[in-house]
């Protein structure tokens, strides 16, 4: 039991600096696994390859996926949380969370579904994300 310990202790770096760090790389991670869980059945679906699938085969697909996001998100809030030695409070890596994932949804979007192109609309939401981001860090 002694050897299995290592792998479920916490222990964040001691700079604030390389947790904020951590933290944000765990996050683009984690939103690259939880757009691909969301919305990568349908590009599935578009290409053949899961159009026969029952819902329950697709719902389970997507769930598999969702654990590694699962194992980014939860270290990357563990790290980057304030009382644990990291940078944020929580809302700001709410905050920081969410313009994360808009960013990788657009990205991944973009290259998965070429056709549904961004509008200026879409870059005048993501401004507001970018001045929330300014707002919450505000003193």
């Amino acid at each position: 039991m002694e050897g299995f310990k290592k792998y479920i202790t916490f222990a964040p770096a001691k700079n604030k600096i390389m947790n904020g760090l951590y933290t944000i790389l765990l996050l683009v991670l984690s939103n690259i696994f939880m757009t691909l869980a969301w919305y990568g059945h349908l590009k599935l679906q578009q290409t053949g390859v899961s159009s026969n699938w029952p819902l329950i085969g697709v719902i389970a697909f997507s769930w598999a996926i969702a654990f590694f996001e699962y194992c980014c998100q939860v270290p990357a809030n563990r790290i980057g949380f304030v009382d644990n030695g990291g940078p944020f409070n929580l809302v700001q890596l709410k905050v920081i969370q969410e313009c994360v994932s808009l960013i990788v949804f657009a990205i991944i979007a973009n290259i998965l579904f070429q056709g549904q192109g961004l509008h200026w609309n879409h870059f005048a939401a993501f401004c507001c994300l970018i001045a929330a981001v300014y707002f919450v860090f505000m003193k």
